[in-house]
């Protein structure tokens, strides 16, 4: 029986019913998602992100939300910082970061968080680049006797676009460097996320020593962003597999879109 995984940028929930229209009716196995917003006992909907001019509709409970939707699901969340946003002109703390849901009856054996650029911030939600981390889980597959690690990570965003700086080069040996912790010889391996990359950066050689390939340059797709994204450059995510992992369906899917960012969905048999 093939193992369905779903890789998305959350955007905070700002496409919220299509969103968990589309995750109710996709049943992932394992879902990895970025941007995701958590706000303990919130009883508002939605909040907004605030940055000078900038305003943003986040979802306060979008944790939570998922974690309904996916009945059947544990649930990890991994908080890259907390900070504010606003109900109006109150403040409210929130925490954003990763979230991994994996399906019971899917042992997870073996688990890794860390932060691959900075660290949790003591104030607010930290300067630009702002910090930035991964989690990764390794799962027993019983269909199969084999154990599968995942890893998702949130690439920093710089200000001055998507181009190798040496900030981007450190976080991905220290993405190299928590893969290391979880994976165990003879793994398969999924390494998938936001890169906030362009397909030439030196964080693809660097991923490539741990016999890594992409699957959305290779398979021929030049567009991860959604209508949601008017902007120039349509490269944000990627999903890299060793060989040990046979592929069965790979997809940037194009519709519904439930995001900014278009949802990376691997079968593996």
């Amino acid at each position: 029986m093939a193992l369905r995984l779903i890789c998305l940028n959350a955007w905070g929930g700002r496409v919220h019913e299509p969103l968990m229209q589309y995750l109710e009716a996709a049943d992932p196995d394992v879902l990895c998602l970025q941007e995701v917003t958590h706000v303990a006992g919130s009883g508002c909907g939605w909040l907004t992100f605030r940055e000078g001019d900038f305003k943003l509709p986040q979802r306060a409970s979008l944790l939570e939300d998922v974690t309904a939707i996916l009945r059947g699901h544990h649930a990890f969340f991994a908080p890259a910082a907390r900070g504010p946003l606003y109900d109006g002109d109150r403040e409210v703390a929130s925490e954003w970061g990763l979230a991994t849901f994996v399906r019971w009856g899917l042992p997870v054996i073996g688990q890794v968080q860390g932060f691959i650029h900075g660290d949790f911030p003591v104030s607010g939600f930290g300067e630009h680049p702002r910090p930035r981390n991964a989690h990764g889980i390794r799962i027993f597959r019983g269909n199969t006797g084999s154990a599968v690690t995942i890893v998702q990570m949130h690439g920093l965003r710089d200000l001055a676009g998507k181009g190798d700086t040496p900030a981007r080069l450190a976080q991905a040996h220290a993405l190299a460097g928590l893969i290391e912790k979880v994976r165990q010889p003879g793994d398969g391996l999924v390494v998938c996320g936001d890169f906030n990359l362009l397909p030439d950066s030196e964080t693809f050689a660097i991923l490539e020593r741990l016999g890594l390939t992409d699957l959305v340059t290779t398979r021929g797709f030049t567009d991860t962003r959604t209508s949601w994204y008017p902007k120039e450059g349509r490269y944000a995510d990627y999903l890299l597999v060793t060989p040990q992992v046979r592929i069965e369906k790979f997809e940037v899917v194009a519709e519904p879109e439930v995001s900014d960012h278009r949802a990376l969905l691997l079968e593996i048999a």
